[in-house]
Formats: C-alpha cells, structure tokens, sequence
C-alpha cells in the first residue's frame, strides 16, 4: 500500500544500472547555449521526440528531458521514465507535458514561463509603429516600383492616448516603453488595484472609459470564456473612427469580422494582429486592407527568447540533477502528490476560481479553511491551490503553482490556511476584498464519481454539482420567485436539472436562487431572468457545455 506523500511508481520487472553521470535526454533541436549550459557533468543523449517508440525505448535510461512543443511526455512517457527526476520544456505552455502524473511520480517538472514577455512587448511596440506610420504598405510598394510618399502618411505616437486592455507583465513593459514616447496611458484591468497602475503612470478605467478615450489600443490578455470575442461589435462601436487596434496577446480575443466590418465602414482606423482566432490563418478578408498589418504568430520569435527558454530551464535541469529546490519548477510547491490528494487539489483549484467569480475581483487575503481529514494529505498544497484557481484566466501570461505566489506578491495578496475539525470532509474559500466585503465559497467530495459538490456561495447554504452549468440569483425573498426563473428558463429551451431557494441570516429578506441547467444558460437569458424576480446581483459560476 502507497504511503501518503510518497511517489507511485510503475514496477519495473529489470531497471538498468545508474550510471556514473546523470542522464540528459534531448528530444528536440537545442541552441548550443541551451547544450553549453547543461554542464560537463551531464550524459547527454539524443532522440527524436516525435518517434514514439524510439522516445519509449530512451526514456528508462533517463534522469532528465528536455523537449520543446513537439514532444509528447504524457503519462505513458512518464512511466517509462522509471528513473526520471525532472522534465524540462523550453518555453512557455506545458500543453505537452502531463504535469499530473510527473507529480504524482515525484518528477519536477520546469518551464520557462517569462522567457518571451520582453519579445512580446517589442513586437507590441513594433506593431503600434508600424500602424501608425503604414510602414509595411509603404515598403512593399517601393519595392514594387511605386514612389508615393502622401498616400503613406501616418500619425505620430506623441500626446496620443494608447488604452492597454490587460495590465499584467506584457501590458506593464509594453506601458513603460511607450511612455518614453510621450503617450498618456489608460488601462482597463479590473484585477488590478489603481494605486499600482497610479505608481507606472497609468490611470485604469472601465472598458466602455478605454474605448471611448483611445487613439490606440493593445490588447494583453488570455483567452478565456470571458475574454473570447471581448473586442467585438459593441466595443467597436464605442471606439473613436481614428482608433487603431493591435493584438499580439491571442487570437479571439479580437473578434476577426467584426475587425473587419468596422475597417471597411471606417469605424477603426487601422489593425495590426499577430495572432488568429486559427491557426495557421494564411487566408482572411483582412489581408485584403491596406490599413492592417498581419504577422505568423511570432511574438515569442526572436533567437533571445528561444535562447532564454532554453538556458533558464538547462540551468533548472542541473539544479534538479544535483538534488537542489528549483524556484522555477511548476509543481516543486506541491513536492510529491499522491493519489490522496489529487481530486482536492482539483476541487480547491475550482474553488478559487469560484470565488474570483462570486467575489467579481481579487482579494487582498484569501484564506483557505480545511477538515482535519483533508488536511492531512497537505494543507500548503491546497492553500497555494486556492490561489491558482483565484488568478487563472484574470491575469495573463498563464498561472502555475510555481508562479502564483509570485504573482499574488505583485498584486500584494496574502494567503493563510487553517485546519479544523467537520463532521465532514470539505474545504472553504474565504477572501477579504479590497472594499472590506468577506466572500466564501465551500465545496465537498462524496466520493462517487462525479461527486465534487458545491455546499456555499457567500454565506448561503447550497449543494449543487461541480463541474456543471450552474447560475445563482441573488434577489429579494418572496413568491413567485421559482416561477418566475423557470418561466425564463423555459420559454429559452433550457432544462433545470436542479432548482433550489437558500437563505442566510446575514442577509434578512434575500434568496439565493441556485440552479443546475443541462446546456449553458446565454448571459441575455440569465439577465431575463434576474430582471424578472428583481435580482440585485447574478453570479455566472460554472458552464462546461
């Protein structure tokens, strides 16, 4: 029987000997100061990662490996890698590494999260430039023969405003850089407090404020639910007809046809977009503008960015090798994970996230509350777990569980856990906002599958499934309530798998409405509703559909 808190390893029937010098596996072309930085003392072997079986068969002699996007290190890989201790991915995602199993494996596992923040920023500031002064359009026609300087003219940077959608480490650097030229800087972030943005020179504002204001605006955020199709037909309506528009953050965010359609009507000046809703985008209506400028996704494509990625996590691999912590390390906080563990840590994640939700903003303390019986498989791993939930898909540049203290510490977000004793095994997420308010959020595991369960939405008792399409509607206590949402919900085509009414002390003459649905609720109709029985607050928690 695994103990808690050791690694489970896969039997092996024959393990080979352990060689004198630590194992290095390359499965993908590095740069020489990538190899340079591994050190004399490694074995350094090469595979090509894209053969599986050939990348299966190498994997049981290796202590370490080190792979770029193309490289596939799943639970299988993992396995094999009877004697791994640390995987290395040089660069930013992790879509190809599971991190999951390297952890329940005792395997460290490191990236280069902000290898390209300054190769994205340039680019931005790149972009901007080059939209403002038609510098492409006007190279591609000298070079055709065509000498006309006053159909190329442009307008400088200078006293212009330029709005910064998102304002975490690429919209900062790419703030400072354009304030050397002269530029008034607004931003909307509503996860960022405003005497930070004040300490950069940057007034923050709402969206509809940003819009109206801009000359120029930059888009710096992840694509999430919320943020797909953010700059859209409303927003491009609120925009002056001299804005210009540039997203080097992703795809989607920028919605490509409605970029479009207000490019032809001249309700945008001008686009420049490194980035598409698909990819690789060689085909779109706006290669036809001359007034947008179109590059292949190479934010992070510059020779210091990939050498940065590489030598950070090269440097990180000879730390793990020699047995020393790795601040960089995604899943080093966390030590090994066993199966004990997992499905809370799971649940904690989606807590924090819930509670960001519910809250509308980020706390200033979190606190995470845990049964006695949960908190035994560890209780640091479910506080920092807490806080990755609570900053995943508000901040950009990706959330880790190596890289959210960090980036709770620039927010000055404090956390603290505590254990208790329940009749019961749950966790609770409870924050103090900046405004003073108190926010919870508790959710159980019943041990069937499927049986993560949410218990509390601030201060209301509740029990609904997780994940699930689930809505709450706070409003004034009273009849007709029930009929009045399942009369909406009803005539929208949408079935409520589970209904209920709660009440709290702490708000006399309010009910939370909590329903279940089985598709998606459209926010138009969740707003019907809430208009309907007089609802002051909706809260959109969950949808998998």
């Amino acid at each position: 029987m695994p103990q808690p808190g050791k690694p489970v390893r896969p039997v092996q029937s024959a393990r080979p000997a352990q060689p004198a010098r630590p194992v290095v596996l390359i499965c993908e072309e590095l740069s020489p100061a990538t190899m340079a930085a591994l050190g004399p003392d490694a074995d350094v072997r090469h595979v090509a990662g894209t053969d599986r079986a050939a990348l299966l068969a190498a994997l049981p002699e290796a202590d370490a490996v080190l792979v770029r996007s193309a490289t596939r290190i799943d639970a299988e890989a993992v396995a094999a890698g009877a004697r791994l201790k640390v995987i290395g991915r040089a660069g930013v995602g992790l879509d190809n590494v599971d991190v999951t199993a390297a952890s329940r494996a005792g395997v460290m596992v490191v990236n280069a999260p902000t290898s390209n923040i300054v190769s994205a920023a340039e680019l931005t500031v790149g972009m901007l430039l080059a939209v403002a002064r038609n510098i492409p359009q006007a190279d591609a026609a000298l070079k055709a023969g065509q000498w006309q300087r006053s159909r190329f003219t442009g307008v400088e940077l200078a006293d212009k405003t330029l709005g910064i959608i998102g304002l975490g480490r690429i919209g900062t650097l790419v703030a400072r850089r354009m304030a050397a030229f002269g530029m008034n800087l607004v931003a909307y972030d509503p996860y960022v407090q405003p005497e930070r943005a004040a300490e950069l020179g940057i007034r923050t504002a709402g969206l509809a404020d940003v819009l109206a204001v801009s000359d120029f605006l930059t888009v710096h955020l992840p694509r999430t639910p919320e943020t797909a199709g953010l700059i859209g037909f409303d927003a491009l309506h609120q925009v002056k007809p001299s804005v210009r528009i540039v997203n080097v953050a992703r795809g989607g965010i920028v919605d490509e046809a409605e970029l479009y359609a207000a490019l032809k009507e001249g309700r945008v000046a001008g686009a420049a977009l490194d980035v598409f809703a698909t990819e690789p985008c060689t085909d779109s209506p706006l290669f036809e503008l001359d007034n947008v400028v179109v590059t292949p996704h190479l934010g992070a494509g510059t020779s210091e960015a990939q050498e940065r990625a590489g030598v950070a996590v090269a440097r990180s691999v000879r730390q793990a090798l020699a047995g020393r912590f790795v601040p960089e390390a995604v899943n080093v906080r966390l030590g090994t994970v066993d199966a004990g563990l997992d499905p809370w840590l799971a649940l904690t994640e989606r807590l924090g996230r819930l509670f960001t939700a519910t809250a509308g903003t980020l706390p200033a303390t979190l606190r995470v509350e845990i049964s006695a019986d949960v908190a035994r498989h560890g209780a640091s791993a479910l506080e920092l777990a807490a806080l990755k939930g609570a900053l995943t898909g508000v901040v950009e540049g990706g959330v880790s569980y190596v890289n959210a203290p960090l980036i709770a510490k620039e927010r000055s977000i404090t956390t603290a856990s505590t254990v208790f004793d329940a009749a019961r095994a749950l966790i609770r997420v409870l924050g103090s906002l900046p405004s003073g308010a108190e926010v919870s959020v508790a959710a159980t595991l019943t041990g069937l599958p499927g049986g993560e369960r949410l218990l509390e939405v601030g201060g209301f008792e509740v029990d609904l499934p997780l994940p699930g399409n689930i809505a709450l509607l706070r409003a004034p206590d009273g009849a007709g309530v029930i009929g009045g949402v399942s009369d909406v919900l009803g005539r929208a085509g949408i079935p409520i798998t589970a209904l209920h009414l709660a009440h709290t002390p702490a708000a006399p003459g309010e009910v939370l409405v909590a329903l279940s649905t089985a598709v998606p609720v459209p926010e138009d109709v969740l707003t019907d509703a809430a208009a309907r029985i007089d609802a002051t607050r909706n809260w959109f928690l969950e949808q998998t559909g």
